[in-house]
């Protein structure tokens, strides 16, 4: 029979919070699998990021978009036989807490592969299961400065700085999601399960995709280092003011050669400082500036780019969040998905990237609520009756909330 969604059947017991983990799980979610999301008495942290509606976070329904939420307190050992059970007959166990604290709660891999030697169980964090850093506690920007990603932004002769947006937490879902379906594909030909140490800075640092072989191969001569709004090897490739806006602009080969004849600088075509790719970087401020000097003369944004798209040279508007929400472009690949919340209605977020033509449609789905889904799981899942469920209310080993 051919299933209805692409993991129809896999079942993944969520113990992620934040961004990383969450956004593995809610890809899965998703695309069809079933997501039981663990979270503590208090709720995943990211119910406290806002917007808030009525104490509802906006930032978390985006993150956790189909999942079956339940609140347990894990460091309880009723609660850690409720997850156990729950995790003898799943697919997929996530984590991305510090190492050594599923260890404490009895969630280990060690432990889980016993209960179940099936399971593929991904652990995401900051530094890796091992390693002088593992122990230390991390976030997004913590990797990003491990990983020689913030110290290549910013201008040359300043402080560096961070994009305000966690690419790094994104990144390692996404990569964990890539690693989980491999590792089910590897058990659906017949292999068994296996345990996944996904590390945000090592995946932030394989971002870097010239400048660690560039260093090691110019036997340290060149150290990779921050180049403000142009690169520092090749040219023109950079951010250029057009009147009131920012362009980028990117021309390398014979794209150059389109560049300098729309310009009307056919001259430096033959000019020995500009003949090939590592000519023109070696001098990229004469290429910039007679990029800058077109613009000027140009005035117009948008006349400029029309220019510069008609003749098929790389080249864009640098867009604010909201202008890209608007873009036609966008709105006609629908990179805005629409999820109805209980909460906040109509509530709008970016669609996930990954387009299947078997599975074209996303279902669906909104947010639990903290514990909502602590009942139905408990009962019609491990046959818990109701004088069993009310028992862990009222010793505290899980409870319910309307966030």
């Amino acid at each position: 029979m051919v299933p209805n969604t692409m993991f129809e059947g896999v079942k993944v017991i969520d113990f992620s919070h934040y961004i990383a983990g969450p956004h593995c799980t809610k890809m899965l979610a998703e695309h069809g699998a079933e997501v039981i999301k663990i979270e503590p008495l208090t709720g995943d942290p990211v119910r406290q990021l806002p917007m808030h509606k009525d104490g509802r976070s906006a930032c978390y329904v985006q993150h956790n978009l189909g999942k079956k939420t339940m609140s347990l307190d894990i460091t309880r050992p009723e609660a850690q036989k409720i997850c156990h059970d729950l995790i003898r007959d799943a697919d997929v166990v996530v984590e991305n807490f510090s190492p050594g604290v599923m260890k404490r709660h009895n969630m280990d891999w060690q432990t889980l592969k016993t209960i179940n030697p099936d399971l593929v169980m991904c652990s995401i964090s900051c530094f890796g299961q091992d390693g002088p850093l593992s122990s230390l506690p991390g976030y997004d920007f913590i990797g990003q400065s491990y990983a020689g990603i913030i110290d290549m932004n910013g201008e040359p002769d300043r402080s560096p700085v961070f994009a305000d947006l966690s690419f790094g937490d994104v990144s390692s879902g996404t990569h964990a999601y890539a690693a989980i379906v491999s590792a089910l594909f590897h058990r659906f030909r017949g292999g068994k399960g296996q345990h996944l140490d996904l590390c945000l800075q090592e995946i932030l640092f394989s971002y870097h995709d010239i400048n660690v072989q560039l260093y090691h191969a110019s036997g340290g001569a060149y150290t990779p280092k921050r180049s403000g709004a142009s690169h520092d090897l090749a040219a023109p490739a950079g951010i250029f003011k057009c009147g009131e806006r920012y362009l980028f602009v990117l021309a390398l080969g014979a794209q150059w050669d389109k560049l300098a004849k729309t310009m009307g600088r056919e001259d430096m075509l033959s000019d020995p400082r500009f003949i090939d790719l590592t000519a023109r970087g070696a001098n990229k401020a004469a290429v910039n500036q007679a990029v800058q000097n077109w613009l000027d003369s140009i005035g117009d944004p948008d006349q400029a780019l029309k220019i510069l798209q008609d003749e098929r040279i790389p080249s864009a508007p640098v867009l604010s969040v909201p202008e890209v929400m608007e873009h036609p472009h966008t709105q006609a690949r629908n990179m805005v998905r629409t999820v109805n919340d209980p909460v906040w209605g109509a509530l709008k977020i970016p669609r996930t990237p990954l387009r299947f033509s078997a599975f074209p449609e996303i279902p669906e789905q909104t947010a639990g609520f903290l514990g909502e889904y602590n009942h139905e799981i408990l009962s019609e899942t491990l046959g818990y009756s109701a004088e069993n469920i009310a028992a862990l209310e009222t010793e505290g080993v899980i409870n319910a909330k309307r966030v």
